[in-house]
């Protein structure tokens, strides 16, 4: 009687390992600005010490208008404030009417996969009852599994017209991107940039370089466990005097509803943040900046945030 041959038992196990693995890099490419997000979304959102007072109210219609308006106080005392109308239509066209306090009347259409798949196009006008015509704006977003471009187009009110375009292909979470901006007008390259950075669902590591290739940052973000995230940056301006800078943020989830924040540069400047899901309407934030070196003097600021839901 023949033996049976068991040399091939492991490849289905090992099939399916690999297939595990090559999943677990299935991560959206993000867009140019993006590609360091995880990281500059922990060191500067949520902070409310930016503001001496942030009120936002959202609310919905009976027949699926989302409006949101904002209301802003500075530490300057100054007061800004807009309204927002979004409604989408069956066809997948979004409407988005816009007001702000500086009487500009924002309106926007945007298309998101009607015209091809994976391809979202905005058309953006801008007009002020005072002064008239503000520009107008076109912008386009195409997303593949291995890419993710995007190209903005802006006529100013002058006439002007400019235009950035940038993109980012992925593979297996590692990232390479760049960016160009063009006038059009005068037939001349404005901006450029680019970016390298490696993802995972855990952690993300980012190095850019903007501003003409003249400041570079390096950045990385990484989510511990269910309840603590943290990230540094560090950045490096060759045309301020080759200055560098340095930050370090976390973020503690104390529960389902709460969570808190903190951190810290290299000038000494401290925040801290909280945050709490009051009930289902409301969500409260306060926030804190100290000057570490200078506990002593005035310069500190706090700021609160209220976001009413309805």
């Amino acid at each position: 009687m023949s033996v049976p041959d068991f040399s091939d038992v492991s490849k289905p196990s090992d099939t399916r390992a690999s297939n595990v693995q090559r999943a677990s890099f299935q991560i959206p490419i993000p867009a140019f600005s993006d590609i360091a997000k995880s990281a500059n979304d922990l060191l500067s959102k949520d902070f409310y010490h930016v503001a001496a007072a942030d009120l936002q109210v959202k609310l919905k219609t009976p027949d699926g208008v989302a409006v949101t308006m904002k209301g802003k106080n500075t530490h300057d005392a100054a007061t800004s404030g807009s309204v927002e109308g979004k409604f989408t239509a069956q066809q997948g066209v979004t409407i988005t009417q816009g007001w702000t306090t500086q009487k500009i009347a924002d309106t926007k259409f945007e298309f998101d996969n009607t015209i091809a798949k994976g391809l979202k196009a905005e058309v953006q006008n801008l007009f002020s009852p005072e002064s008239g015509d503000k520009g107008q704006k076109v912008n386009f977003h195409f997303k593949q599994p291995a890419f993710h471009t995007r190209a903005f187009f802006d006529r100013s009110a002058a006439g002007n017209l400019s235009a950035i375009i940038d993109a980012v292909a992925g593979y297996e979470g590692f990232l390479v991107g760049g960016e160009a901006g063009y006038d059009v007008t005068k037939a001349a390259i404005t901006r450029y940039s680019a970016a390298i950075g490696y993802q995972t669902p855990a952690y993300t590591a980012a190095l850019t370089s903007t501003n003409n290739m003249q400041v570079f940052a390096a950045s990385y973000y990484h989510k511990v466990n269910s309840q603590v995230e943290a990230g540094a940056k560090t950045t490096y301006d060759a045309k301020s005097g080759n200055t560098m800078g340095l930050e370090l943020a976390t973020k503690y989830k104390l529960d389902p509803a709460s969570f808190a924040k903190a951190k810290i540069n290299d000038q000494g400047i401290a925040a801290l943040a909280y945050n709490t899901k009051v009930n289902s309407g409301l969500t409260f934030g306060v926030g804190l900046s100290l000057d570490t070196k200078k506990l002593n003097e005035a310069g500190h600021k706090v700021g609160t945030s209220f976001v009413f839901e309805g």
